[in-house]
C-alpha cells in the first residue's frame, strides 16, 4: 500500500476533469459521468487514506522506507496531487466551498514540500551518479510539475498569486526534469520494464500546464505551443504502448491515467463548442 496507489486518485479526477469538458459537446450525459467518477474518486481518497492511517500506525517504518526509497520516493507527491484534484473536480461541479478551500491549500504546500524534499536529495553529499541516474524515471515528473496543478482551481478559491507561483516554479522544473529524463536513458539506458507505462507521465505537464496557464490567463499563443508538444509526447508515448501490455497489470499502470486524462481534456478546450 504504497503512495504510488494514489496515482487511482489522480486518474480518476483526471477522467471526472475530462468530462466536465465534454460537456459542451456531450451535454448532461457527460456532466452525469463527471460527477459519478469525481465521487468514486473521493471514496477511492477516503479508502486510501484510512489504508495509509493504518501503515502509519501498524507498519511505520515501512511507509518510512517508502519516502527514504531512490525509485519510490517520487510518488509520495501523489498524495498531495489528489488533494489539490478534488477540491479542483468540486469547484468545476459545485463552486467555492470552504472545505475545498483548505484542502486545496494542504495539497498545495504538501506538493511544495515535496517537490522541495525531492530536489533537495539531489544536493546531498556523497551522491554519485551509479546512484542518481537509476531512480531518474518520468514519476519525477509527479513532484517536480505537480506544483501546475494548483493553477487549475486557484483563481477559482482566490489564491490566483499562490497559484501563479507554483505554476511558474513547475514551469522552470519542467525543463530539467526532461534534461534529467532523457541524460537518465543516455547513462544507464530505459527505466525498467515494469515502469515502462510511467513514459505517459510525460504526457502531463505541458498538458496541464496549458490548461492552468489557461486559466492565469497566458495567451492563447503559449497554451496552443503547449498543446504542440503534449500532443507529440502523446504520440510518443503509444510507441511504448504494446511493451506495456506485454507485462502484467501493476500499480505503474495507474500512471497512464492522469496524464491520458489530461491531454483529452486538452483536446477538448480546445475543439469549438458547437455553434461556434
Amino acid at each position: 500500500l504504497g503512495f504510488a496507489w494514489f496515482a487511482m486518485v489522480m486518474g480518476l479526477c483526471g477522467l471526472s476533469l475530462a468530462w466536465a469538458r465534454a460537456v459542451p459537446h456531450s451535454g448532461s450525459v457527460a456532466l452525469q459521468v463527471s460527477q459519478v467518477v469525481g465521487v468514486l474518486a473521493a471514496g477511492v481518497m477516503v479508502l486510501l487514506l484510512l489504508g495509509q492511517l493504518w501503515r502509519l500506525l501498524r507498519y511505520p517504518a515501512a511507509l518510512l522506507a517508502d519516502a527514504r526509497h531512490p525509485i519510490r520516493h517520487v510518488f509520495v507527491a501523489a498524495l498531495p496531487s489528489s488533494l489539490v484534484l478534488l477540491p479542483t473536480v468540486w469547484v468545476v461541479h459545485q463552486g467555492y466551498s470552504l472545505w475545498a478551500d483548505v484542502m486545496w491549500m494542504l495539497g498545495a504546500t504538501g506538493l511544495l514540500l515535496a517537490t522541495l524534499g525531492v530536489v533537495g536529495r539531489w544536493l546531498q553529499p556523497g551522491l554519485a551518479g551509479q546512484d542518481f541516474w537509476p531512480a531518474i524515471t518520468p514519476a519525477l515528473f509527479i513532484p517536480v510539475v505537480g506544483n501546475v496543478l494548483p493553477a487549475l482551481a486557484g483563481t477559482s478559491l482566490g489564491h490566483p498569486v499562490w497559484a501563479a507561483a507554483q505554476y511558474g516554479l513547475a514551469a522552470v522544473l519542467w525543463p530539467v526534469a526532461l534534461a534529467l529524463v532523457w541524460g537518465r536513458i543516455g547513462m544507464v539506458g530505459l527505466w525498467p520494464q515494469r515502469l515502462l507505462p510511467t513514459t505517459f507521465i510525460m504526457i502531463a505537464p505541458p498538458s496541464v500546464l496549458a490548461l492552468s496557464g489557461h486559466a492565469l490567463g497566458a495567451p492563447a499563443m503559449a497554451v496552443h505551443m503547449l498543446a504542440g508538444v503534449a500532443l507529440f509526447f502523446t504520440l510518443l508515448s503509444f510507441t511504448v504502448l504494446k511493451r506495456c501490455l506485454q507485462q502484467p497489470f501493476g500499480m505503474p499502470f495507474w500512471g497512464m491515467s492522469f496524464p491520458l486524462a489530461a491531454s483529452a481534456a486538452l483536446g477538448l478546450h480546445l475543439t469549438p463548442e458547437p455553434g461556434h
